[in-house]
């Protein structure tokens, strides 16, 4: 037996954000902004601020931890985060990521840590990789568990596609993007981040797919949102950036400014640049 009460409103006096907000959202044009969040203090700020999706991401073994990459990153940390996040956030809705060695063994493996994610707090889970994936999103997807997915340039599978490079710009690259994102969709995912994909690609991919939120990061304006790591928007990572992150605390007077920035410029898109930040 569960209560019926209504969520508290969020810290910014919003409504909770919901999947079928999102789905509203996505039918009426309107684009979503999303950002990785790790913490209680930040989850309430971009709260605050009016993101409207927090993920905790994978990527905090590379901007907390100091890791080379994402693959050290384990359940247990990711748990731990998501449920730091859920104690700040109020209405924003709650993404964590499967991180490597998770889900790979089985679909029984990816079931056991979407619950360990979702009794931390997440509201849906996010999978990198298609393919052979599909089937795990559906086996989820069966099971109450939201999932997002994630297609072009894959973190986890770095050392595989040789590096950090654009994804999908051969014919062959690219008929296989579309491919397994038709799979996904089909499989029950309703939100699929496309990272490092030409522009025109990531387009045709969410036109061929109606039903399916795309979240860009370096996957052009076009998508039906935008999700940059948080510490790279905040100008926070040292070392060379990737083309397609935008520093918003450039002329900022603090970080909430910068966070409503970020908001206010993937809503009314002017971020993405078509020139500056795609490919």
């Amino acid at each position: 037996m569960s209560s019926h009460a209504t969520p508290e409103a969020g810290a910014a006096g919003r409504k909770p954000v919901t999947l079928h907000r999102l789905r509203e959202m996505h039918a009426a044009g309107e684009k979503i902004a999303m950002l990785t969040c790790y913490d209680a203090s930040f989850a309430r700020l971009l709260d605050d601020c009016g993101v409207d999706c927090l993920l905790v991401g994978d990527s905090l073994g590379m901007v907390l931890q100091g890791q080379p990459s994402t693959l050290p990153v384990t359940l247990d940390e990711v748990v731990y985060h998501t449920k730091s996040v859920t104690r700040g956030n109020r209405s924003a809705w709650l993404i964590a990521d499967l991180p490597f060695g998770s889900y790979q063994g089985s679909r029984e493996q990816a079931l056991h840590s979407s619950v360990a994610l979702m009794q931390a707090g997440a509201q849906m889970v996010k999978i990198e990789g298609g393919g052979w994936t599909a089937e795990t999103v559906r086996f989820l997807v069966e099971r109450g568990i939201p999932v997002c997915a994630h297609l072009g340039l894959t973190p986890q599978s770095v050392h595989a596609l040789g590096g950090y490079r654009v994804q999908g710009r051969g014919e062959s690259q690219a008929m296989t993007l579309k491919h397994h994102a038709a799979e996904l969709a089909d499989a029950g995912a309703t939100m699929l981040v496309l990272e490092l994909v030409p522009g025109a690609l990531a387009a045709e991919i969410g036109a061929l797919n109606p039903g399916l939120m795309t979240i860009g990061i370096g996957a052009g304006p076009q998508c039906a949102g935008q999700v940059l790591v948080l510490h790279d928007m905040l100008n926070v990572t040292r070392g060379k950036l990737p083309r397609f992150v935008r520093n918003f605390m450039a002329g900022a007077s603090g970080i909430e400014e910068a966070v409503r920035l970020y908001v206010q410029d993937v809503k009314n898109g002017r971020f993405p640049d078509p020139e500056r930040h795609s490919y």
